[in-house]
């Protein structure tokens, strides 16, 4: 095996320069960056070289790198060169690769930019491999969110719903009650967050307010009765829904349910394990439930439950809904098209990756992933796991994914909420340019 290619890590601003760079080189450069897919390559005999790009911490790149050894093992002609960085430096490296025409064989994927790089013509049709690689175990709902159009470009590591994590050591420290979270309401939650904050004197905030990310948006947005994107690609998130997001965080700081603005904004963007979460300087926050298991370990001294969000009377049913939680996918670039639609199937129906890999990726969206999982799972990854499975029953229908020309969501949703947690803009206002500025991008990439 080839010695690994590391990318290093990048302060959370510059590299979001990066990113935007990045991908306007992409807008430029990557239209038709790969040739007429050959239909049902054959497998090579003689040695073969493919490469599988990854972010991530150590623990997923070692699991990654013992599931390679696996691979290789079972196909002793074909070598794969790991090529792994951080969430921002990847997809930097991504776009810049990518207008090269030189993007990594088999590269994990995220919702944010499948639509982007399926159009511009980056990604393998899976379907012209389909007679190597088979992902019919998956659930249709889960595969579906593969597909831009009707062709499959990517193959979901699994999928996951929202919730919200509390710190049930802090809350018995300080003698607050946590309310029934089976039924409870925004109010609830706001009333125990600063009941929490009094009773530790200011030590401990109740709640880590969301406001930058497009998953928490799109549940906010379902929850009243709207969604982010129509199935046309275009903007359909009204104004108020949005300005309500953030009015709702500025709500919780005003009550001191939530940290001061200052607090707030310095852990914008920081890794996991320093977010006040994990710090103990709150006692809530809303993450994706598949990473329920990588809160808890990074901080063993707190015990942590996992439930659903908030609702009021009027919140329609079927709000929460399952996310992919990242994919597996093809360059359409790729010498070895057999060769990498070879390590997509490994890594999405061979159940030894499944044991290396737990839930890393997410709640495996394979059945047979998920059986082998869940006897290896601590008590924060069963937790986790059964969370999913309860709320598979109450999610609704997925919406659908993020359109070309809206992959930087995430980065214009952070430099607004920004501006509103700050004074310098109303959310009214803020949702206005948003939505405006989200809307022109979207428009001119199609």
């Amino acid at each position: 095996m080839r010695r690994p290619i590391t990318m290093p890590h990048r302060a959370p601003y510059r590299a979001r320069a990066a990113l935007a760079a990045g991908t306007a080189l992409l807008a430029v450069a990557a239209c038709g960056v790969g040739a007429d897919p050959v239909l049902h390559p054959e497998l090579s005999e003689k040695d073969v070289t493919i490469s599988f790009a990854w972010w991530g911490a150590g623990a997923r790149t070692q699991a990654t790198m013992e599931a390679i050894e696996l691979f290789e093992a079972d196909h002793p002609n074909i070598t794969v060169e790991a090529v792994y960085s951080d969430w921002n430096g990847y997809w930097d490296r991504m776009a810049t690769a990518t207008a090269a025409g030189d993007m990594a064989d088999v590269v994990q994927f995220d919702q944010l930019y499948l639509s982007s790089y399926a159009e511009r013509g980056a990604l393998l049709d899976l379907s012209t491999v389909d007679n190597i690689l088979d992902p019919s175990d998956l659930p249709d709902a889960v595969l579906d969110s593969g597909r831009v159009g009707d062709t499959l470009y990517a193959v979901p590591t699994g999928a996951t719903t929202n919730g919200v994590a509390v710190n049930t050591t802090l809350f018995e420290r300080y003698g607050v009650d946590l309310p029934d979270t089976d039924t409870w309401t925004w109010e609830d939650l706001e009333e125990a967050s600063v009941a929490l904050g009094q009773a530790s004197g200011g030590e401990v905030s109740g709640v880590s307010p969301f406001g930058v990310d497009a998953f928490t948006l799109t549940v906010w947005a379902r929850q009243h009765g709207a969604q982010l994107f129509d199935s046309d690609g275009q903007l359909a998130l009204p104004t108020d829904v949005l300005a309500g997001y953030w009015q709702r965080v500025l709500d919780l700081i005003d009550s001191g349910a939530a940290p001061g603005v200052a607090r707030i904004s310095e852990k914008i963007g920081l890794p996991l394990d320093q977010t006040s979460l994990v710090t103990g300087e709150t006692a809530m926050a809303f993450i994706p439930a598949g990473q329920f298991s990588s809160y808890r370990a990074a901080a063993p001294d707190f015990d942590f439950t996992l439930v659903n969000w908030p609702a009021d009377a009027q919140t329609p049913e079927g709000f929460q809904y399952l996310k992919p939680s990242m994919y597996w996918a093809g360059a359409s670039t790729s010498s070895h098209p057999a060769e990498a639609a070879l390590l997509i199937d490994f890594l999405t129906n061979d159940v030894r990756v499944a044991e290396l890999f737990g839930l890393d990726r997410g709640e495996p969206g394979n059945p047979a992933f998920r059986e082998a999982v869940q006897p290896t799972l601590d008590a924060g990854g069963q937790e986790a796991l059964a969370f999913t499975e309860a709320m598979s029953g109450e999610v609704g229908d997925t919406p659908p994914i993020t359109p070309n020309g809206a992959s930087d969501i995430e980065v214009i949703l952070t430099r607004y909420y920004q501006q509103v947690i700050f004074g310098e803009t109303s959310p009214e206002e803020a949702a206005e340019s948003f939505l405006g500025e989200l809307g022109d991008s979207i428009r001119a990439a199609g």
